[in-house]
């Protein structure tokens, strides 16, 4: 899974993010690309046009969903998701609803710690630590470019979990 989130879970409101964070931006697009990534339809419509150089698996419980573009799979459950990724590197990459249910499949958590508490109406999962390692953290000040502080947060499944 790879997601921002507010000290507070904060993801988004009115299907859109709380935040602009470039550096985050280019992290996301440097270990997505490439990949096949996972999202709810409202994360989908989010975005002005699908994101180059990836496979967007878009699931919607709306059986007559379709999308008039080539790099895009519509599916109705994460879990028909999840298999057409087998053996593969993919990135469930929202909304809240999504990482919840993703959270059990998931091995590997790449989290911005956005460093601020936010309204929201969409949130991301609380981790918990019994089930999850953080095993590498780097720290971005707020910048000219950046209006908050934010922390990479990389947690690993403990195994067994």
């Amino acid at each position: 899974m790879i997601a921002a989130a507010a000290e507070n879970n904060a993801l988004g409101k009115d299907n859109d993010l709380l935040w602009h964070l470039p550096n985050d931006f280019k992290r996301f697009k440097k270990l997505t690309t490439g990949h096949k990534i996972i999202m709810g339809r409202k994360t989908f419509e989010s975005f002005p046009k699908p994101l180059p150089n990836r496979i967007h698996i878009i699931v919607t419980r709306d059986k007559n969903y379709t999308v008039p573009f080539k790099d895009c799979i519509i599916v109705h459950g994460l879990e028909e998701a999840l298999k057409l990724a087998e053996d593969e590197n993919v990135f469930i990459i929202g909304g809240g609803e999504i990482y919840q249910q993703g959270l059990p499949y998931s091995n590997k958590i790449e989290l911005t710690r956005v460093h601020g508490n936010f309204e929201a109406d969409t949130f991301f999962p609380k981790i918990d630590k019994e089930k999850w390692e953080l095993v590498s953290e780097e720290h971005h000040p707020k910048d000219e470019k950046h209006a908050y502080a934010f922390t990479y947060l990389t947690y690993h499944k403990i195994s067994g979990s």
